[in-house]
């Protein structure tokens, strides 16, 4: 007898599918934090101290979920986040992001480090990519790589600029994770217990950087350091990008204003998934925080630790635009290729629109500090955000 395919609930669903059927070095690749992963942890965890405010008897009969950013208006209030190697999870994982990011209509970051090129990406996905650009090998090189960017006929570009250093991941070193991949007894030994995997690997090819330079003197090296994303590089890249610019990874609200004041079109904050500072604040701390910084009228885009619908609309809530899923949709490609991504995200936009009607409220564009519990008594409407960041907080002692 057949067995039906366990269906993808939640990211909590799909992380055990994808724990069991993935190599242990694959899952801990995408599982896996910086140091001890207490950021990991304190990421997800303050989100269930945020508490949102349900009201009644208003006319939610139908919700829209649709939101404006950056001039674009997309079905979703989220997106797919840029990652590295996702082909490593599934030998399909880009064309997969990509086919749902146009079925979906929402946006879908492919990074530099991303196991298909930029160009093929932009084909599949049309309008609905985005490139983002570390400092790698050298500043010419970095330009070059946001010209290709640019010839290849992106609009938006992600300059991520929270990884001077790649962080020590434990796990990585232990199970000796590294690129190019090297084959030993125990990354034999995990294969081979994970055959369906490995024949699809084996079948498709192993994944490679496909937007890193060849040379061999700027080959792509994950450990050498992209300190040269400093403020001069900034200018040079805004100078460079007559599109959309986005700066990922802040986490300070005196950084935050001095990329807006060097012509970034959003502000991107994230602490990186906490794969690279262990001690770093949550990043939904930090939002209200910038919001306050920036103002009411900078774009701001927010990932880290999100993890299903309701901290899309927690996060909104507290300032953010825009939402971006990284680690939900890799773990649902991991369990269940093309299938699960698309009933993981699925599932999310139905959370959202769940939240909502509970909210009392029938758009995403209407969501701010008023849905929170304990809102700052002038926060009632959207562009009020976040006058005290402290008070949205209902404390769990």
């Amino acid at each position: 007898m057949r067995l039906t395919p366990r269906r993808i609930h939640s990211t909590e669903d799909a992380r055990r599918l994808a724990q069991r059927k993935l190599p242990r070095m694959v899952f801990d690749f995408v599982d896996g934090g910086a140091g001890r992963e207490m950021g990991t942890a304190r990421n997800t965890a303050r989100f269930d101290d945020i508490l949102l405010q349900p009201r009644a008897m208003a006319d939610v009969a139908t919700r829209d979920l649709k939101q404006t950013f950056l001039g674009r208006r997309y079905d979703c209030p989220f997106g797919i986040a840029p990652m590295g190697m996702c082909n490593l999870i599934h030998p399909s994982a880009d064309r997969a992001l990509a086919d749902a990011a146009r079925t979906l209509n929402i946006p879908v970051g492919l990074s530099a480090a991303g196991s298909t090129s930029l160009e093929n990406m932009r084909q599949m996905a049309g309008d609905n990519a985005w490139f983002q650009v570390y400092f790698g090998g050298s500043q010419q090189a970095t330009l070059d790589t946001i010209a290709r960017a640019r010839s290849a006929g992106y609009d938006t570009l992600i300059l991520t600029v929270d990884v001077p250093q790649v962080a020590r991941r434990v796990r990585d070193l232990r199970n000796g994770f590294s690129f190019p991949f090297k084959m030993t007894t125990r990354a034999f030994l995990d294969f081979a217990t994970h055959p369906a995997w490995s024949l699809r690997t084996l079948h498709a090819g192993i994944p490679s950087p496909q937007n890193i330079s060849a040379d061999p003197e700027t080959r792509f090296d994950r450990h050498a350091s992209r300190a040269g994303a400093d403020w001069t590089f900034l200018s040079k890249a805004r100078d460079a990008w007559p599109g959309h610019l986005i700066v990922k990874g802040i986490a300070s609200e005196d950084d935050a204003i001095r990329v807006v004041e060097a012509g970034a079109d959003a502000v991107y904050v994230s602490n990186h998934g906490a794969r690279q500072l262990d001690s770093a604040a949550a990043a939904i701390d930090l939002l209200p925080r910038i919001r306050q910084a920036v103002g009411p009228d900078t774009p701001l885009l927010f990932d880290s630790g999100v993890r299903n619908g309701e901290d899309v609309v927690k996060a909104q809530a507290l300032g953010a635009d825009f939402v971006m899923l990284g680690r939900p949709a890799l773990f649902a490609l991991g369990a269940q290729g093309e299938a699960g991504l698309n009933a993981l995200l699925q599932t999310i936009k139905e959370d959202i629109s769940v939240v909502l009607a509970q909210l009392g409220e029938n758009a995403v564009s209407r969501l701010g500090p008023h849905n929170l519990f304990n809102p700052t008594p002038d926060a009632s409407t959207r562009r009020t955000r976040a006058a005290t960041p402290d008070l949205h907080v209902a404390s769990k002692t």
